[in-house]
């Protein structure tokens, strides 16, 4: 059992390196990302129309639009789907079309940017929480080293800890690798964002 344990203490031990690693920008030491931190979107970066200063909560007041926001900014709702339905309430109805998607849009850049900050700021917290139990990989793994020299160590004790390292690791490698996955989320937001604010401009015209 001996070089098992230490293949599986040395695996533990080298968990949290990688983590670290990857960080883009030192001054966020807790961003698990290679993409950028940047934690706002800039509203110039994704709207070229009129100021939405005088509409910024209108849209909250208006059940019809509030909904309309929620379902345009849900990422269930297809991106094509969306782009239409942006288009569809600009154009329809009577009134200024240019209000509507000021009013729209408001609603959109709002919702989408906290969303993503929301998904920036849960990101940091599970590289907190895996710096946390990369430490306790580490400390089971070393009490595991210290039991395989022992010549009157438990047997029983240690094959329980060696599986409790195994899932250990196993558990943060899966966090680990969703991680991954969940750094494409502010820029998948952002770019619908971008998308649904092109055509919003596009069905003034």
């Amino acid at each position: 059992m001996k070089p098992l344990a230490h293949l599986i203490a040395a695996a533990a031990i080298a968990v949290p390196m990688p983590f670290h690693a990857v960080a883009a920008d030192r001054r966020f030491p807790d961003w698990p990302c290679v993409q950028v931190r940047v934690p706002e979107i800039s509203i110039a970066a994704v709207w070229t129309g009129q100021p939405l200063d005088d509409v910024r909560n209108t849209w909250r007041n208006e059940p019809r639009i509030s909904d309309l926001v929620a379902r345009l900014a849900a990422r269930r709702t297809p991106l094509e789907e969306a782009k239409q339905g942006t288009v569809d309430f600009i154009r329809g109805g009577d009134g200024d079309r240019q209000e509507r998607a000021k009013v729209l849009f408001a609603g959109l850049f709002e919702t989408l940017n906290q969303e993503r900050l929301d998904v920036i700021n849960g990101l940091e917290r599970l590289t907190r929480k895996q710096r946390e139990f990369a430490s306790r990989i580490e400390s089971d793994a070393a009490r595991l080293r210290e039991l395989q020299v022992r010549p009157d160590s438990d047997q029983k004790e240690i094959a329980e800890l060696t599986n409790q390292v195994n899932w250990e690791t196993r558990i943060f490698e899966e966090r680990r690798k969703s991680v991954r996955f969940a750094c494409e989320v502010p820029v998948i937001i952002e770019q619908r964002l971008f998308a649904l604010g092109r055509v919003a401009q596009q069905a003034l015209e």
